[in-house]
């Protein structure tokens, strides 16, 4: 106590008040990996290989896989003929499940089919695409993921995306330093509704992905400043949107 009668806080006591979401936080990390490594731990053996193999081939494929040059889809197209398109769409989806930037398949998708087409290609393969990841995930981990959900350190950012998902997802998309696949996988492991996440990724997807399309039609690729103007825009948006969001109240049950 000083000489005035007032006292020093304690700090500790401080530090507590200050640090409680960050220590809920950690606390929810924490758990969520112990309560992990118990589930694995009363896996059968066979589970244990087979989940330990998908990991590697994962990883492998993400470190590994160079996708090729826009020159290879040009002689793909030119050997596969009418049906390429399909074909694309379906390498496009199967790609974009992992880790990999999809940029270079946008781009390929102005330059091989023009802006029109292209972006039907691109727009549709990237909404199907992170709807298939998204089910894939809540399949695998979505069961044990959601009594955990509880806790209240993401209890209020799940309450969100569980009644206006399409607005934080919608924001999330514009922002293009958010990989694509890492949201998808986050947002599985959430109650976004199926729907309001396709709907959302269609919409947020739209923007930046009908520029990289245009620019590959107009420029075989090359970029230009007026697109990373158009994009810091977007995630200028973007962040706007998850302000928002924010402050807009969620009301139980509605």
């Amino acid at each position: 106590m000083h000489e005035d009668g007032t006292t020093t806080p304690d700090p500790g006591e401080f530090a507590g008040r200050v640090n409680t979401p960050l220590s809920s936080l950690y606390h929810f990390v924490s758990t969520l990996i112990i309560d992990a490594l118990h589930a694995i731990k009363q896996w059968s053996l066979a589970r244990k290989i087979l989940v330990a193999v998908l990991v590697i081939a994962v990883v492998a494929v993400t470190i590994a896989v160079d996708l090729p040059p826009i020159s290879v889809y040009r002689e793909w197209a030119h050997n596969a003929g009418d049906s390429f398109v399909l074909l694309f769409c379906g390498f496009y989806i199967l790609v974009t499940q992992f880790p990999i930037p999809r940029t270079i398949l946008t781009l390929a998708s102005g330059v091989l089919f023009g802006p029109v087409l292209g972006s039907v290609v691109a727009l549709g393969s990237t909404t199907i695409s992170a709807v298939i990841s998204l089910l894939i995930v809540r399949k695998l981990l979505g069961g044990w993921m959601e009594p955990r959900l509880n806790h209240p350190a993401v209890e209020r950012i799940n309450t969100r995306l569980q009644h206006r998902g399409w607005l934080a997802i919608t924001s999330l998309r514009m922002i293009a330093a958010i990989p694509f696949s890492i949201l998808n996988y986050v947002a599985a492991l959430t109650s976004v509704p199926v729907l309001s996440f396709a709907v959302a990724t269609l919409v947020g997807s739209a923007p930046g992905t009908l520029v990289s399309v245009i620019l590959g039609d107009s420029f075989v690729g090359s970029g230009s400043w007026q697109a990373i103007v158009f994009s810091l825009a977007l995630a200028v948006l973007g962040i706007l949107g998850i302000y928002l969001d924010q402050k807009m109240p969620v009301k139980p049950g509605k």
